[in-house]
């Protein structure tokens, strides 16, 4: 039997002491403040938890099925109340944009990866339902963002879990209020845990041209007496970029690396993604290429910090706004109307995982 109802959230339902809202069968959602004041919500089912900040960004800022952890290690161990990125980045999953995305240059004075990911939502809530997928909670909200003369438009995210289900559903939607074009960028975010000798499999041939290695560090970098090893590894993704597959100790993503990736998708318009583990489940994310065309791919594994993103699918690659444009990766909301971006990202249990990497086999048969 299919059947929902919403509940508005309000700020007053959140305290210091977690407390349950919502119980659905096998997954309830509960409320809570971090010590930082910022509010979280934890939804959980019967394989682990996913929480969420639903007045920052909508941020997934943790993510534990069965008993391990896919966010990102970083410095923070709690969420900071802030809208600079890099003053709270730890979650593991964030959404980027929408008027700007990317690292800024000089020419550019958005902020680093736009507005969206710290923004202050002004409307959140939950659903709570079922369907022939099972019982589930979702959380969703919107974000109002205007600029006299520039933007209106608002921002709806939507997170959906399911009871018996270590993957969930995530959605995006720009709807542009003004009467003539807004210019969009978009990149989510998903920052997994990286692990020691894992394999990511992915549904991409992987040559120079379909898996390529953006190679240029920054001139503040190249001074430092230990970057010699990562300009040569560099230099050798350039050629085989396969040599980055196997999540071994001695690979050297310091400060970070990037890809750009041309995915294929399947015959439903997915392409697909994992980190297959040793001990044989793996994390895993699904995107369509149809909505973000590029997909990229971020590692990042210092002594502070330790992070893989397996694919942030993408409008445009991560240079900034002004660089993005002079190459046309500047997508366009005509006045009025909506874009939706969709994706899944979880944990797949082993008998999962190995049918979604017989599935990504197929997928480069063709």
């Amino acid at each position: 039997m299919h059947w929902s109802t919403i509940i508005s959230l309000d700020k007053s339902f959140f305290s210091e002491k977690e407390k349950v809202l919502v119980a659905n069968q096998g997954i309830c959602a509960s409320t809570f403040l971090f010590d930082s004041g910022v509010h979280g919500l934890r939804i959980k089912n019967n394989y682990g938890n996913v929480v969420i900040l639903p007045y920052q960004g909508q941020q997934v800022w943790s993510c534990n099925f069965h008993g391990r952890e896919l966010a990102m290690k970083s410095m923070f161990s709690e969420p900071v109340a802030t809208s600079e990125f890099l003053k709270t980045y730890g979650g593991f999953l964030l959404h980027c944009g929408a008027t700007a995305m990317g690292v800024p240059s000089e020419k550019d004075k958005h902020p680093q990866h736009g507005e969206l990911p710290n923004a202050p939502y002004q409307k959140a809530y939950l659903e709570a339902g079922s369907d022939e997928k099972g019982h589930y909670i979702s959380i969703g909200g919107q974000y109002h963002h205007m600029v006299a003369f520039n933007y209106n438009y608002i921002a709806e995210p939507l997170i959906k879990i399911y009871e018996n289900s270590s993957v969930f559903n995530v959605s995006m939607k720009i709807t542009n209020l003004k009467k003539t074009d807004m210019e969009l960028m978009y990149l989510m975010h998903v920052n997994f845990r990286p692990i020691d000798n894992g394999v990511l499999i992915y549904s991409a041939d992987c040559n120079p041209k379909d898996v390529r290695v953006h190679a240029d560090i920054p001139t503040h970098i190249k001074s430092n007496p230990d970057i010699i090893k990562l300009v040569d590894f560099l230099e050798a993704l350039k050629v085989n970029p396969e040599l980055h597959h196997t999540l071994t100790p001695d690979l050297v993503f310091d400060p970070e690396i990037l890809f750009t990736i041309n995915y294929k998708a399947d015959e439903e318009g997915n392409a697909h993604s994992m980190l297959a583990h040793p001990d044989g489940y793996a994390s895993y994310i699904s995107h369509r290429p149809s909505e973000l065309e590029y997909g990229l791919r971020w590692i990042s594994r210092t002594k502070d910090e330790d992070a893989l993103g397996i694919v942030l699918p993408a409008t445009a690659e991560h240079k900034g706004y002004t660089a993005e444009k002079e190459k046309g990766n500047i997508k366009i909301i005509k006045g009025g109307e909506n874009v939706e971006f969709h994706a899944q990202a979880g944990l797949l249990i082993p008998y999962d995982a190995e049918r979604m990497e017989n599935k990504i086999k197929n997928i480069l048969k063709k």
